[in-house]
C-alpha cells in the first residue's frame, strides 16, 4: 500500500489509439503542462482525460463523448481500417495512485458500427482484478470477470456496454473476501480520483453575451448527476448515484444486486444539478431541475454569483485573488466585490432567459436566478481607485479568462459545479483542473502569473493541474511544473 499518496491523483494517462496519438503515455504530476505546435494532440490528450472522468462519474458511453466534434468517429486514430465486420475503434487509459497503490485502467471502445465499450482491464496489487470482452456482439452487453480469491477464484457476469465496468463494481461486489475488498479498493480509488476532474474553460465571449446563448449552450448542460455506479438502467436516469447498502440498484448491470453496503460508498450528495456544469459528475440525462447560481460552471458565465459567495466565505482567499488580479490587470487594481444589480436596469438574467425561455439582453456581471431563494442578481467590479469602478464584464479577454482561472485554483470542489464523491473525506480528495488554452488571449506576464499561482496552489496538495500552453516558456524558472512537449 502506498501510504505516500492519500489521496487518489491520476498519474498516468494512456492515448494507445486516439486521434492522432499511438502510443502514447503521459506522466502527470501535480501540476503538469502540454504544449506544443496546432496540431500536436494538446487538446485531445485533456479531452481523453475528460471522457474517462465521465464515465467514472457514470456517464453513458454516448454522454461521455457528446462533446466530442465530429462525434466518437473522430476518436479513431487516422488511417485506422477496419475489420472483417467493419468495426473500428479507439483505445483509452489511464494509472491512478493512492492508498490501494497504482491501479491501472485501460478501455477498448468500438466507435463503428455501433458505440460500446468493448474490452475494460482494471489491474493493481499484482492482479487482473477486473477485464470485460464482448462475446456476443448481438446483445447490448459485455462478459465480466473480476477478482474474488475465495471459494470461486474469479466471478463473472454481464455488464452493460455503454457503462465503465469500473464505477458498477460496488454493486456486484459484496466485499466479503480479501479479493473483493481488493477490487472494491481499487475500483473506489479510480472512481474518486476520475470523478475529482472539473473542466474549465473560460469563455470571454458567453460571459459576456446573453444574445450569443450563454448559458444555455453550455456543454455538458444537463443536471442529472450521476454517481460513481449510478448509470441508468433501461432509459432511466439515475439521480442517486450508486444507491446505498444492499438495497442498491443495479445502475444498468442487468441482474445487480448491491454489495453488502459496498454500493453506498460513492453515492452522490444528494444535490440538484446545475445547468452548463460541463464537468465529471456533473452531467446527467435529464433537464436541469435548479439552477445552483452559487457553483461556478465550465465556462464560467455565472462568475459575478459566484465572487459574491467567495467573497463572504473566505475574505483570505479573496484577498489572494484580488493580489492576483492585480498583478494581471493594466491599471490600479484596489478591490473586487460585487453590488446588487439596479432593479429594472438593463441586461436581463442569463440563467432567467434558459429556465424562463427569454431572450434577455445584457452582459456578464449581471448573471443570477430570477426567483431562486436566496440569490440576489449581482455584478462584479473592480475597485479602480482615483478611476472608480469597473464591471468586469468590460476587461479584456486575457484578463476575464485570468479572473475565472484563479478563482477556480483558489476555490474547492464545493464551489465548483462538480460532484465530488461526498461520503470520502475532502482531506482524502484532490481536485484536478482541465484547463485547455490555459494561456489563450494572455499576454505573457498574464500567463506566467497565472501559471505561479497554479505552483502555489499544487504544492498544498488538494488541487492538481492538468493544462495545454502555447508557449512553454511562461513556466521556466518554476517549480514543480512539468511540461510535455508533443509532436517532437
Amino acid at each position: 500500500m502506498n501510504t505516500d499518496s492519500v489521496r487518489p491523483a491520476v498519474t498516468e494517462l494512456r492515448l494507445s489509439a486516439f486521434k492522432n496519438h499511438r502510443g502514447v503515455t503521459l506522466p502527470l504530476g501535480p501540476l503538469t503542462l502540454l504544449s506544443g505546435g496546432s496540431g500536436s494532440g494538446k487538446s485531445s490528450a485533456l479531452q481523453a482525460y475528460a471522457i474517462l472522468a465521465r464515465l467514472g462519474s457514470g456517464e453513458s458511453l454516448a454522454r461521455a463523448l457528446g462533446e466530442v466534434a465530429g462525434g466518437p468517429s473522430a476518436c479513431v486514430p487516422a488511417g485506422a481500417r477496419p475489420d472483417e465486420q467493419g468495426r473500428r475503434g479507439f483505445r483509452i487509459g489511464c494509472t491512478v495512485d493512492g492508498p490501494a497503490g497504482p491501479v491501472c485502467l485501460d478501455l477498448a471502445v468500438q466507435a463503428e458500427p455501433e458505440l460500446r465499450i468493448v474490452g475494460e482491464r482494471l489491474t493493481g496489487g499484482g492482479e487482473t482484478l477486473l477485464t470485460t470482452a464482448l462475446t456476443d456482439p448481438t446483445r447490448p452487453a459485455v462478459q465480466a470477470a473480476w477478482h474474488t480469491a475465495g471459494a470461486t477464484p474469479v466471478t463473472r457476469a454481464p455488464l452493460p456496454d455503454d457503462r465503465l465496468g469500473t464505477s458498477l463494481l460496488p454493486l456486484r461486489v459484496a466485499g466479503k473476501t480479501a479479493g473483493q475488498r481488493l477490487v472494491l479498493a481499487a475500483a473506489e480509488q479510480v472512481v474518486v480520483a476520475l470523478r475529482s476532474a472539473f473542466v474549465c474553460d473560460p469563455r470571454p465571449e458567453v460571459m459576456r453575451s446573453v444574445g450569443a446563448g450563454g448559458a444555455g449552450e453550455q456543454p455538458g448542460g444537463a443536471a442529472g448527476r450521476g454517481g460513481g455506479a449510478g448509470a441508468r438502467r433501461n432509459g432511466q436516469s439515475a439521480r442517486s448515484g450508486a444507491a446505498g447498502g444492499a438495497g442498491g440498484r443495479a445502475g444498468g448491470a442487468p441482474g445487480g444486486t448491491g454489495g453488502a453496503g459496498a454500493a453506498g460508498a460513492w453515492g452522490v450528495r444528494g444535490r440538484k444539478g446545475s445547468a452548463g456544469s460541463g464537468v465529471a459528475g456533473g452531467w446527467g440525462d435529464g433537464a436541469p431541475e435548479q439552477h445552483d447560481e452559487g457553483r461556478l460552471r465550465s465556462a464560467c458565465d455565472n462568475l459575478p454569483t459566484v465572487l459574491a459567495r467567495t467573497g463572504r466565505e473566505c475574505a483570505r482567499r479573496h484577498a489572494v485573488l484580488v493580489a492576483a488580479v492585480r498583478e494581471a490587470c493594466v491599471g490600479p487594481v484596489e478591490g473586487l466585490r460585487t453590488v446588487p444589480h439596479p432593479p429594472g436596469g438593463a441586461g436581463a438574467s442569463v440563467a432567467g432567459a434558459v429556465a424562463g425561455g427569454g431572450d434577455g439582453s445584457g452582459s456578464a456581471g449581471e448573471w443570477a436566478t430570477p426567483g431562486a431563494p436566496g440569490v440576489e442578481r449581482v455584478r462584479a467590479v473592480l475597485d479602480r481607485g482615483e478611476l472608480g469602478e469597473l464591471p468586469v464584464e468590460q476587461l479584456g479577454d486575457g484578463e476575464l479568462r485570468f479572473l475565472a482561472l484563479a478563482l477556480v485554483l483558489l476555490t474547492g470542489p464545493d464551489v465548483l459545479a462538480m460532484d465530488p464523491v461526498g461520503e470520502v473525506p475532502s482531506a482524502h480528495q484532490q481536485m484536478t483542473v482541465l484547463a485547455d488554452g490555459m494561456d489563450r488571449c494572455m499576454d505573457p506576464r498574464q500567463a506566467r502569473e497565472l501559471v505561479s499561482l497554479a505552483v502555489r496552489m499544487t504544492e498544498r496538495g488538494h488541487v492538481r493541474l492538468l493544462g495545454t500552453v502555447r508557449d512553454p516558456a511562461v513556466a521556466d524558472g518554476l517549480p514543480g511544473v512539468q511540461v510535455l512537449h508533443l509532436g517532437v
